[in-house]
């Protein structure tokens, strides 16, 4: 079996240090460390050590993370927020749009087996977004779409926003406009 190393955007932008006692919202598992281990996850991305970057997106009913720490939901809900969390922190560290393309998109879906996802080329599916990288966005529950909107992100500036996303050739979210339609697909059969 083939093994990678990879870690979720939460390890990437969030430190110990700035989470205050008794924040179960970023209650995950491993948990987050602090800011020096966040430092070497990056420098293993730089050195092409870490092979990709997930959301390792785990959403719950906000009553599930109320407690404490050894009662709460383990999960960091936050999927919507991976391109623009990622590249806030990847431009402070001289890393671009080819960078979230190929840790984001390409490799994992080079791992899954996922043969018409990853990149923009004839053949595959037409899976693209307009992001502007000049726009900043600071994450609240008006501008949070997951159904639970509770977030260790909520609070946080990003640099960059997701202004369109096209699924598959068809347009299924703009932030000017609620689309509608059929979007999900079985994407692996086992």
């Amino acid at each position: 079996l083939p093994v990678t190393i990879e870690t979720c955007h939460h390890y990437l932008a969030l430190c110990a240090e700035d989470i205050s006692r008794g924040s179960t919202s970023f209650k995950c598992a491993p948990p987050i460390r602090e800011k020096s281990n966040r430092e070497e996850l990056w420098k293993g991305i730089k050195n092409g050590i870490i092979d990709f970057v997930v959301s390792d997106h785990s959403p719950c009913e906000p009553v599930l993370k109320e407690g404490d720490f050894m009662h709460a939901w383990g999960g960091i809900s936050g999927l919507q927020f991976s391109l623009p969390l990622f590249m806030t922190s990847a431009s402070s560290r001289s890393m671009g749009i080819e960078d979230a393309c190929r840790l984001l998109c390409e490799k994992p879906a080079k791992f899954v087996g996922l043969s018409k996802k990853g990149t923009i080329a004839r053949n595959k599916d037409a899976d693209l977004v307009i992001f502007d990288d000049k726009a900043a966005v600071t994450i609240n529950e008006n501008n949070t779409l997951h159904r639970h909107k509770l977030s260790p992100y909520t609070g946080m500036t990003l640099q960059g926003a997701v202004k369109k996303t096209m699924l598959r050739g068809e347009w299924v979210f703009s932030d000017r406009e609620q689309l509608k339609g059929n979007r999900g697909c079985i994407l692996l059969n086992h």
